[in-house]
């Protein structure tokens, strides 16, 4: 069964899918946190984290990711909350949220639900096509200091 049948399966016995995304390198207490709050807004909670190469576009640094993707995919599939762990290769999720058009669109809130102007960095990707399709999209607070990037400078000041 692919994965768009299992999501069509999901939505007949009447769930809500709920979608994020990330790199999810290094796991830490803020991206449960996240994780937890996104998926309240439904009953499947799907999250798409970005490829290794992908992730090397990001420009996040030069030994990133740390975690390859199945490791990080492992690691997400083995959290409660979360019932589908995709990977995607393309540079944002665009792709991935047309093909499964989830009820709910769900980022962190150092993103703007109201932006809609795709060269904004406060712009949610695929927002506005989730929206036409009667979805809707919500932010959840961030913990703040609790990054990968600040988990990594705290460690390792030396790395750039």
């Amino acid at each position: 069964m692919s994965i768009l049948d299992t999501i069509e399966n999901w939505r007949n016995e009447g769930h809500k899918i709920v979608f994020t995304n990330g790199v999810f390198d290094i796991l830490h207490v803020g991206h449960i946190h996240c994780l937890e709050a996104a998926s309240k807004f439904g009953s499947k909670l799907i999250v798409a984290i970005n490829d290794d190469e992908s992730v090397r576009r990001l420009n996040k640094g030069p030994e990133r990711p740390i975690n390859s993707e199945e490791d990080r995919a492992m690691v997400l599939t083995a959290i409660n909350c979360v019932d589908l762990v995709i990977i995607f290769s393309e540079d944002t999720p665009l792709e991935a949220i047309e093909a499964i058009n989830p009820d709910v669109l769900v980022k962190g809130n150092d993103y703007d639900v109201s932006c809609t102007d795709t060269s904004d960095p406060k712009y949610i990707v695929g927002s506005n096509e989730v929206k036409k399709n009667g979805g809707k999209v919500q932010t959840v607070p961030l913990l703040p200091g609790h990054s990968t990037t600040n988990i990594l400078k705290s460690r390792y000041p030396l790395l750039p």
